[in-house]
C-alpha cells in the first residue's frame, strides 16, 4: 500500500473560541479549502486525505495517534474557518494540535501549515511555533503540489511559495502564482466529499429556520474566490497575495463556471443535502456567473435552502426573484454600519449611497430573509454613531442580525494601521474570536476597547430577545425558533477585559 503523501488536517479550539454556544449553537462546517486541496493533490496524481478533528469531535490526543496510524509524508493543517476572518482564532486549535502531533510522531512527519493566518504572517508563524516546519504563504495550491514531489528536504529552495528554517535561518522563498481564474476547473476540481464525514456537519440555527429547524445535512462551497472590494477590516485577499512584502494582499476575484459548478449542487441533491451554505465572500456580484448558476439550479427543479452573501449596492430587484426561485432563502447583507461616515472610512471600491431599508423591504417582498451583518468599533465610531447603528438593526427588524465588534485581523489593512499606531491586539489567538473570553477588539478614536465590546455583546442581546424579533420570527418560522433563540441568550458569554475593567 502505497504510503499517504499528504494529509489535510483541521481543527478547532471550539470550545476556547465559541464557550458554551460550541455545544449545541456554533455551525459545524465542512473545511472548505482542505476538501479543495485534497482534490488537486489527488488530480496530481498524490495520495491524499482529510482528517476532520472538528468533525469527528477528536481530541489533541485522539487526532495525533490518528495522525501516527496514517503516517503520511506531510500533515498539512488548514487554517480557515467559517469565514475567512475565522483563521487567526482557528490557529489556536491548529498549534495545540501540532505541538501534540510532534510529540507523538516526532520529525519523521513534516508539518506544513497553509491558510488566510498563515499568508499574512508567514515568518513569524515559524518564530513562534517550532512544531511548524514549512509554511505556504498564500494560497498554497501550488506550493504544495510541487513540494510533495520532493523528497522534503533537498530542493525546498525551488518550492515557489514555501517558508521554512534552514540552518536556523527562516527562508521565504520566491512567491507562487495563484491559480487563474481559467485553470480553476483543471487545478481546484471540485471538493474531496467522499474524505469528509458528511454526516457530522451542521448549519447555523437560524439557517435552518425555513427547514423546519432540521440543521443537518448541511454542506458549504466556494462557487468563487476573492474579492473586488478593498475594506479595510477584512482579510479575505491576503491568500491571493504574490509578493514576500507584507501588504493587504489583492483584490483578485476568480470564479469557476457555473456548468462547472453545477455538478457540485448535483452531489448536494444526490446525498440529500439541502441546506447549503455557498461561503463566496460577495455571491450576488458578477450577474452572469449567480444568475446562470441559479438558472441551472432552478431548471433541475432542486429544493434547496441556501444562504448567501451580498452586499447592499449589489443587490437589485430584477435578480430577486430568480435567487427566490433557486433556493436562496437567506442573504447575507454587511450593512456595518448606519453611520455614513464610519461606513465610508472602511468600505473601498464601489459603495453607493443606497437606501438600506429599500433594499432590505425588496427581498423580504420576494419571499426572501435577510441577515443583517453590523460592525461595532470602526475607527470612526463613538458611542453616538453605534447606537444609530443599534437602532437600525432593531427598525429593519431582520430575521436574523450578527454584531460583531471591529478586529484588526492579520492581513487586513486594518491591521497595518494597528501595528504601525501602536494598538493592543489580542495576546493569543482565540482573542481574535468574537465569542471567546479573551475576545479583544479594537479602540476607536473615541472609546476603548471595553465600551465597545461591552456595547456589542448588550446590543446582541437587546436584539435577540425583543418582543418586535421574537414576534416576526415566531410568525414566519413558527414558536421552535423562538424557543431556540431565547435558549441561546441563556449563554451569557465571559470577558476578560470586561472582568478585569470591574476589578479596576
Amino acid at each position: 500500500m502505497k504510503q499517504l503523501d499528504i494529509l489535510f488536517i483541521n481543527t478547532t479550539a471550539a470550545k476556547k473560541n465559541y464557550q458554551d454556544l460550541s455545544k449545541d449553537f456554533s455551525a459545524i462546517e465542512p473545511p472548505i479549502w482542505a476538501g479543495m486541496l485534497t482534490s488537486h493533490c489527488l488530480k496530481k496524481g498524490f495520495a491524499a486525505d482529510i482528517l476532520d478533528c472538528e468533525a469527528l469531535r477528536l481530541d489533541d490526543s485522539q487526532a495525533a495517534q490518528e495522525v501516527k496510524k496514517l503516517n503520511p509524508r506531510v500533515a498539512c493543517f488548514v487554517v480557515y474557518g467559517q469565514q475567512p476572518s475565522a483563521s487567526s482564532q482557528n490557529m489556536e486549535g491548529m498549534v495545540s494540535l501540532a505541538d501534540e502531533v510532534r510529540r507523538v510522531c516526532g520529525k519523521d512527519i513534516k508539518v506544513l501549515f497553509v491558510g488566510g493566518h498563515v499568508a499574512a504572517l508567514p515568518a513569524e508563524v515559524l518564530q513562534r511555533h517550532f512544531s511548524v516546519d514549512m509554511v505556504c504563504q498564500n494560497e498554497g495550491v501550488y506550493t504544495i503540489s510541487n513540494l510533495l514531489k520532493t523528497n522534503l528536504s533537498d530542493k525546498l529552495g525551488e518550492v515557489k511559495g514555501l517558508g521554512y528554517r534552514e540552518d536556523g535561518r527562516i527562508i521565504l522563498n520566491p512567491p507562487s502564482p495563484i491559480v487563474s481564474k481559467w485553470d480553476l476547473p483543471e487545478e481546484l476540481p471540485g471538493i474531496a466529499w467522499d474524505k469528509l464525514p458528511m454526516d457530522r456537519y451542521r448549519t447555523s440555527l437560524w439557517h435552518a429556520y425555513p427547514n423546519n429547524c432540521e440543521r443537518q445535512p448541511f454542506a458549504a462551497l466556494y462557487t468563487s474566490l476573492g474579492c473586488p472590494m478593498r475594506c479595510s477590516f477584512c482579510m479575505i485577499n491576503i491568500i491571493n497575495r504574490q509578493e514576500n512584502e507584507f501588504s493587504d494582499g489583492s483584490a483578485v476575484f476568480r470564479y469557476w463556471d457555473p456548468a462547472f459548478i453545477i455538478k457540485e449542487f448535483d452531489k448536494f441533491a444526490q446525498m440529500g443535502i439541502k441546506n447549503i451554505k455557498i461561503a463566496d465572500e460577495l455571491f450576488v456580484l458578477n450577474t452572469s456567473h449567480f444568475m446562470k448558476l441559479c438558472e441551472l439550479i432552478i431548471e433541475r427543479g432542486y429544493d434547496f435552502n441556501i444562504w448567501c452573501y451580498s452586499r447592499v449596492d449589489t443587490v437589485k430587484e430584477k435578480f430577486l426573484e430568480t435567487l427566490k426561485k433557486a433556493g436562496v432563502n437567506w442573504l447575507a447583507l454587511g450593512i456595518e454600519s448606519a453611520n455614513t461616515k464610519v461606513r465610508k472610512d472602511v468600505t473601498k471600491g464601489r459603495f453607493e449611497d443606497v437606501d438600506i431599508r429599500d433594499v432590505v423591504k425588496k427581498i423580504r417582498d420576494h419571499g426572501m430573509n435577510v441577515i443583517a451583518n453590523y460592525i461595532f468599533g470602526l475607527p470612526e465610531d463613538d458611542m453616538k454613531s453605534m447606537q444609530m447603528t443599534l437602532d437600525l438593526a432593531m427598525e429593519l427588524n431582520t430575521e436574523e442580525g450578527n454584531f460583531y465588534s471591529a478586529m484588526a485581523y492579520p492581513g487586513s489593512p486594518l491591521y497595518g494601521q494597528a501595528v504601525q499606531a501602536g494598538w493592543e491586539l489580542p495576546d493569543c489567538y482565540a482573542g481574535y474570536s468574537q465569542h471567546s473570553y479573551y475576545c479583544r477588539p479594537l479602540p476607536t478614536k473615541y472609546l476603548t476597547a471595553q465600551q465597545v465590546l461591552a456595547f456589542r455583546d448588550e446590543a446582541w442581546m437587546k436584539y435577540h430577545t425583543h418582543p418586535a424579533f421574537l414576534d416576526l420570527i415566531k410568525r414566519k418560522f413558527g414558536q421552535i425558533a423562538v424557543d431556540e433563540t431565547l435558549r441561546s441568550t441563556k449563554i451569557k458569554l465571559k470577558r476578560k477585559i470586561l472582568e478585569e475593567a470591574s476589578i479596576s
